[in-house]
């Protein structure tokens, strides 16, 4: 079985698995009308795989921004659907009872260190959709029909995925809440049922949580910096910050990450869609939105797949349920994933708890 550690390789290395064909795939199978060039329904040209394929992966890409930060471990096929992973604790420094450091008696061996190593395991679920289309709908060419509902298919399941990388953070219990500030008075709070329409994330509050991160010896992303990642309400408060830099004014357009929009000292800001949303608390669960933006470091969590598939596009043509069908009126585009995300490190990941502008009107998403 797999194992994975959590001092390898950092996120430079990691691989979104969204290689959806290599090579013939049984599954994908494709419809075109027949014409003077190409006659025979239910074939697909080379081109048009490359366009279906390309369309999806175009769609998907953007949406993963939980995931792009995840450490990748795909489960090889005919290995089962559960993974384990392996988290080593730190060793700490070679100190007394007193917190003195303890030098080397010559010649005498010290007695040795023990690592402790926490298995954590996952099992992958699997998700899909699919969308029926008629002969009547399709009209005269199916292609443009089965180009677009690809594209869509390709939001929905990278949102799907990406989903399941937040909820893994959402297991930590490393929260910081965002103080209230009214006249340029703040008063901390501590616990999300305490927070009002005045507890907006501030350039403050993510230098408070970078200092966290800095004080428990939490490795940074890349480049000596550590990731926020927003819904877009969060963001629409931080960017009337002063002391926001925008994307453009420190880093190279090809070096962002997906869903970058700035930086704030050692902390990069990601925006997601998907950044978690829950009302009021457990205490008041119909109070307002609380919005849960995750500070992520090296290793916070995992993410697998089975044989590092990642999403698959299965369209089925009109006509082949046969006698189900008898009178090629019926076709099918769907797509499906199997995958699975655990929270590695809990130490990693702080969830800054927040309200904003649109607490009273956003909807929970979790």
């Amino acid at each position: 079985m797999k194992t994975n550690f959590l001092n390898m390789d950092g996120v430079e290395s990691i691989v979104l698995n969204l290689q959806l064909f290599a090579g013939e795939n049984p599954n994908m199978v494709t419809t075109i009308p027949g014409t003077e060039d190409n006659p025979a329904p239910n074939t697909v040209s080379a081109e048009m795989k490359v366009f279906y394929e390309t369309a999806l992966l175009q769609s998907a890409k953007p949406k993963l921004v939980h995931e792009q930060f995840a450490t990748f471990e795909p489960i090889p096929a005919g290995k089962g659907k559960t993974i384990e992973f392996r988290r080593m604790d730190n060793l700490p420094k070679p100190t007394d009872e007193n917190g003195n450091l303890l030098p080397l008696t010559e010649g005498v061996t010290p007695v040795s260190d023990t690592i402790t190593i926490i298995p954590i395991t996952a099992t992958v679920e699997q998700y899909g959709r699919y969308v029926e289309h008629t002969d009547v709908f399709d009209l005269v060419s199916v292609d443009p029909v089965i180009g677009e509902i690809v594209k869509r298919q390709g939001i929905q399941a990278g949102l799907t995925r990406d989903t399941v990388a937040r909820n893994a953070l959402a297991e930590t219990t490393n929260i910081n809440w965002c103080a209230k500030v009214v006249n340029g008075v703040e008063t901390a709070t501590a616990a999300s049922t305490a927070l009002t329409m005045d507890c907006k994330l501030t350039v403050k509050e993510i230098q408070k949580a970078v200092a966290k991160m800095k004080a428990n010896n939490i490795e940074p992303i890349r480049d000596g910096s550590y990731v926020l990642i927003l819904h877009p309400h969060v963001s629409f408060d931080l960017k009337n910050d002063p002391r926001f830099e925008e994307w453009h004014k420190y880093t190279d357009a090809s070096a962002l990450f997906n869903g970058e929009i700035g930086k704030i000292d050692n902390c990069r800001i990601v925006e997601s869609t998907e950044a978690l949303i829950t009302k009021g608390g457990e205490d008041d669960p119909t109070g307002l939105a609380v919005y849960h933006c995750f500070m992520l470091g090296q290793g916070a969590f995992g993410m697998t797949d089975i044989g590092g598939k990642g999403i698959e596009v299965i369209i089925k043509p009109l006509g082949s349920s046969g006698t189900a069908d008898p009178l090629n009126q019926r076709g099918t585009v769907g797509w499906k994933t199997n995958c699975a995300s655990v929270l590695l490190s809990p130490e990693a990941v702080i969830d800054i708890m927040c309200c904003g502008t649109y607490s009273q009107e956003a909807v929970a998403n979790g």
